[in-house]
């Protein structure tokens, strides 16, 4: 059996009375897109955040590349290999599109700066910074200030940062959101291009791209996993068309 590159292992979090996570246990597996999809309020922020490390589970476990990262941080778990994008953007808007990329770069490198002036002039930083904003397409934009991109192209940053990591896994928090058909097909191409590099846990509102990209998806509902299996299998699923997708799914 193929080992796991991310997984949880009975992932809970209650919020007073409120159970945000119910032992939650899924797994990311080498080249695979694994999309977590469900109603508003049903808890894939709050499982997010403690994949990430943001957030500390009540209990439960979470493994990247087989080691325990459950205690650790969200920056050391990025130094460790695991990319993430944000539903709300996490960009600095008056930086310059390869400023953010840099930034991205300089976190991953997890060396000190006293300056980020001296990381902007760093041959190593840059050169990661330039090799990411090319691979989705954003070269051009280099000197403009984040400010002045569309919402398709932040999302397109979003993900150029994320690359600098040269993450092991990928993290991605409705990355559609917000754009139109064009940008979500091209978006769309470029995750099912970049799944072998990196393989993707994808939250996902848009369900065309769920179903055009997910290997496996995995339901949720009031923070507890109610299925999981391919697209086809969700989609004949009686629960999981009741709770979330309707009869014409």
């Amino acid at each position: 059996m193929t080992e796991a590159v991310l997984e949880t292992q009975g992932i809970s979090k209650s919020f007073g009375a409120l159970r945000a996570s119910r032992n939650i246990s899924l797994d990311l597996k080498p080249g695979e897109i694994h999309a977590i999809i469900g109603p508003n309020g049903a808890g894939k922020s709050t499982l997010i955040a403690q994949i990430c490390g943001t957030l500390k589970p009540d209990a439960g476990t979470v493994k990247l590349l087989g080691r325990d990262v459950t205690h650790d941080p969200a920056r050391v778990r990025a130094q460790a290999g695991l990319g993430r994008t944000f539903q709300i953007s996490s960009l600095a808007m008056e930086d310059t599109v390869l400023q953010n990329a840099i930034l991205g770069a300089l976190g991953a490198s997890g060396r000190p700066w006293r300056f980020f002036s001296d990381a902007v002039r760093d041959r190593d930083l840059r050169a990661a910074a330039e090799e990411a904003l090319n691979r989705v397409g954003l070269e051009d934009q280099a000197r403009s200030r984040t400010a002045e991109l569309s919402h398709g192209q932040r999302r397109q940053l979003e993900v150029a940062v994320a690359l600098t990591l040269k993450p092991k896994a990928l993290v991605m928090d409705e990355p559609m959101a917000g754009m139109g058909s064009e940008g979500s097909k091209r978006l769309t191409g470029f995750l099912d291009n970049l799944r072998q590099e990196a393989p993707i846990l994808l939250v996902e509102h848009d369900m065309d791209a769920v179903f055009a990209l997910a290997d496996r998806i995995s339901v949720l509902v009031y923070g507890e996993v109610i299925a999981t299996g391919t697209v086809d299998e969700i989609r004949s699923d009686k629960a999981v068309r009741e709770a979330y997708l309707g009869e014409d799914a």
